[in-house]
């Protein structure tokens, strides 16, 4: 093992148990939503706008069929909205990954119910919105009104991300 890999290992350990224990939770209005997973908050205490991904959805990217339609249910639900923030983990990209609420409303399994995003799958689970996006299925809601509606994850294997530097 490289000495590079050894403190990057280090690392790793002395700041995983942080990032998987420590929830946040903070109030703010969303200003910014650049896809149907993605969003800015700026917290109401004044400190830097915050990006986050909805824990627990997968939505399509924007360049794919259904990401226009994706992002602008986000818009209609929470844009220029106060929300409730519980930001549970932080992503490869800086991103916190985290549930947001919205009167009361958990947006993630909005997303999910309305067919304009999948609950995200993990290791072989059907992910925490499984009975949301069964219920989107039987209605063909959304992209489930697609012959077949291509998951996010299969689309970037093949494509990428629509934003290089997401």
């Amino acid at each position: 093992m490289t000495t590079r890999t050894w403190l990057w290992r280090c690392c790793w350990l002395l700041l995983v148990p942080g990032c998987l224990g420590a929830t946040h939770v903070f109030t703010g209005v969303v200003n910014a939503i650049p896809d149907g997973d993605t969003l800015w908050v700026q917290p109401d205490d004044g400190s830097a706008p915050r990006k986050l991904r909805l824990l627990g959805i997968d939505a399509p990217e924007i360049c794919q069929a259904g990401g226009v339609a994706s992002r602008d249910e986000l818009v209609r639900l929470v844009a220029h909205q106060r929300v409730r923030v519980r930001v549970e983990y932080l992503d490869s990209y800086g991103r916190d990954l985290a549930h947001l609420e919205h009167s009361g409303q958990d947006i993630g399994a909005q997303m999910v119910r309305s067919g304009q995003a999948w609950s995200n799958r993990w290791r072989g689970g059907l992910g925490p919105y499984a009975s949301e996006e069964a219920l989107a299925r039987l209605g063909k809601n959304g992209l489930f009104a697609m012959q077949q509606p291509e998951i996010p994850r299969d689309f970037r294997k093949r494509h990428g991300s629509c934003y290089p530097d997401k």
